[in-house]
């Protein structure tokens, strides 16, 4: 009997420590778990945005309204238009500056932009709308001119048109206007109010088919990772996504996400010493991007604005914009009582335990996509340049393992 004591003792030991431990693992999940519940439904922040008060007598800066279209007839005439000019009737006409560049559009777009300048001149806006027939098939076909950079050739055995380059110039080009001249309403208002109006930057979050948010390409949380998932709460970097889940402003290193807000001054070339070159905007090293290499030129502008360091680029997850007007809706839920809040208390309580898996499972594959870019850029810096000069791209954290290429119908991965 003493023997088989011996025996069972240990075991029944074993058991109650087994359940010490099952009791403690449940009692800290479950404590977690109130904690997520606190967390979505009494956030840290009123999850009501603030906004630019037009009612007071502030003085109003002026605001240069730059934006591209190509086959955007459809979003103008639903709403796109319409947003712009209760904007303008708003904040006033005296103090907006309108650049519009329409580029080689196949649908109706420039009867579109031709009506909304109308519109503009009846509203007393000052403004240059640019149509331009030149065509992504007509460019492809004219192929490189003499010294052209923007061009590399691509495992299809062709020499093809970067996108990256294509849509840099076109931006270039549409903010030349607020250089010559040397001088949906409330998401503008909201999103110009960010971080106490106090920004190098600052973005909205675009919608295509919410809940996923469109523009990967260009966001980048604080640490300079891109977002580890497409849906609500986006970040690998704990100071993002804590800020976003709290409904404050994100601080990031680079979006675009539809709308963009930036301080202008180097764009004027207001620059600190030893810069002496306007903030302008540009895609990487055509002999960088043929290891299969890109990065949008929507995120190295903040690589390259030294403001960005100074002032902080910030996300204003209150400002959401959508490129239909039933993505819009579906980002702004209402009822008969009002507004909804977004995402709801459900959806957000989902969202953090699946960024803390896809945090944990993700490791490996994000560790591998870093790996590739890193041997890529390697090999590159190691290498010199035409001139014999030093390689370096400072936009490290917008660079991809991705080639893109215009096509005669939009772009192409390759």
């Amino acid at each position: 009997m003493t023997s088989l004591w011996h025996l069972v003792t240990p075991y029944r030991r074993s058991r109650r420590w087994r359940r010490s431990v099952y009791r403690l693992v449940t009692l800290v999940f479950g404590f977690v778990v109130f904690l997520d519940v606190l967390r979505v439904s009494f956030p840290e922040h009123d999850s009501r945005p603030e906004t630019l008060d037009l009612s007071t007598g502030f003085k109003r800066p002026s605001i240069f309204i730059a934006t591209i279209h190509w086959n955007n007839e459809m979003i103008i005439r639903s709403h796109w238009a319409k947003a712009l000019l209760e904007f303008v009737n708003d904040y006033g006409a005296e103090n907006v500056y309108v650049s519009i560049f329409e580029s080689g559009s196949y649908d109706n777009t420039k009867g579109a932009l031709q009506e909304l300048d109308v519109q503009l001149r009846n509203a007393g806006v000052e403004r240059n709308v640019e149509l331009d027939d030149t065509s992504h098939k007509a460019l492809i076909e004219q192929g490189p001119k003499d010294g052209e950079t923007g061009w590399i050739n691509t495992p299809r055995g062709k020499k093809e048109l970067r996108r990256i380059p294509y849509l840099a110039a076109l931006r270039n080009k549409v903010m030349s206007q607020m250089r010559d001249l040397s001088q949906r309403t409330s998401d503008i208002l909201t999103l110009l109010a960010t971080h106490n109006s106090s920004y190098a930057a600052a973005c909205s979050l675009d919608f295509e088919k919410p809940p996923s948010y469109y523009d990967t390409f260009a966001l980048r949380d604080s640490s300079g990772a891109k977002p580890i998932m497409d849906t609500w709460p986006y970040f690998l970097s704990w100071d993002s996504r804590h800020a976003l889940i709290g409904n404050q402003p994100v601080p990031v290193q680079s979006c675009w996400n539809g709308i963009v807000a930036f301080d202008s001054a180097p764009f004027y070339g207001d620059v600190m010493p030893g810069k002496p070159t306007q903030l302008a905007f540009r895609g990487i090293e055509d002999s960088l991007a043929s290891s299969h290499l890109e990065g949008s030129e929507c995120c190295l502008i903040h690589a390259d604005n030294y403001l960005s360091a100074r002032k902080g680029v910030w996300l204003n997850p209150a400002v959401r914009v959508g490129y239909d007007g039933s993505a819009y809706d579906a980002v702004h839920p209402t009822s008969s009582h009002g507004s909804i809040s977004w995402p709801s208390p459900r959806d957000r309580f989902i969202g953090i335990w699946r960024n803390r898996f896809v945090r944990m499972v993700g490791r490996p594959k994000r560790m591998l996509e870093s790996l590739v870019v890193y041997w890529r850029m390697r090999g590159w810096e190691r290498e010199t340049g035409v001139k014999g000069e030093k390689r370096k791209e400072v936009g490290v954290q917008c660079v991809v393992n991705e080639m893109q290429v215009l096509v005669e119908r939009g772009w192409l991965h390759v």
